[in-house]
């Protein structure tokens, strides 16, 4: 039965990442290669200058991973909050002027995959922070906002299971 459940749950989060835009799940892939050091992004991913620059920013800017996935605070607790809410909000302002992710269902999805389940409870506000800060434009900040639903903002508690679904660079050819 463990199978089936697990198996089940890598189903959900696969259709969960097809439910997302062509542009959303190349991000993805290519956020998940470069904060998780699966791949060489720039060979896999950079098809000009301005991607080679951009993919170039996005690795300085997930150099605060590691410390995020080490130092995710206690949900009951308000020890080190102001570290990781900052950090953490301005990795996600980085990924959120990309104007790549368009809501905050992809974001959480690759957020959950970038540092881990344990994140998750501190993902919604993260996101908030994110999306109203003025380096994001104002229509695209009410879209932003609006992505994120009720119940996400509102959860009582959010599951500690990890990912199993790990999206990646297919080649064309190989597909």
């Amino acid at each position: 039965m463990a199978v089936t459940n697990a198996a089940s749950m890598t189903i959900s989060e696969m259709r969960e990442f097809a439910s997302f835009t062509p542009a959303e799940q190349r991000y993805i892939r290519r956020s998940l290669d470069i904060g998780l050091g699966r791949q060489d992004a720039f060979k896999l991913w950079a098809r000009t200058a301005d991607e080679n620059a951009a993919i170039r920013s996005q690795y300085v800017a997930y150099q605060d991973l590691k410390v995020l996935r080490s130092s995710i605070p206690a949900e009951s607790s308000f020890e080190c909050v102001e570290g990781f809410i900052g950090k953490l909000t301005r990795v996600a302002a980085f990924d959120l002027a990309q104007d790549r992710i368009e809501s905050f269902s992809a974001f959480r999805f690759l957020y959950e995959r970038l540092i881990g389940a344990d994140a998750r409870p501190w993902l919604p506000s993260a996101f908030c922070a994110a999306s109203a800060l003025p380096q994001i434009k104002p229509s695209r900040r009410k879209l932003l906002l609006q992505s994120l639903s009720e119940a996400a903002a509102t959860a009582p508690g959010w599951s500690d299971r990890a990912p199993s679904f790990y999206p990646e660079y297919i080649d064309r050819e190989a597909a």
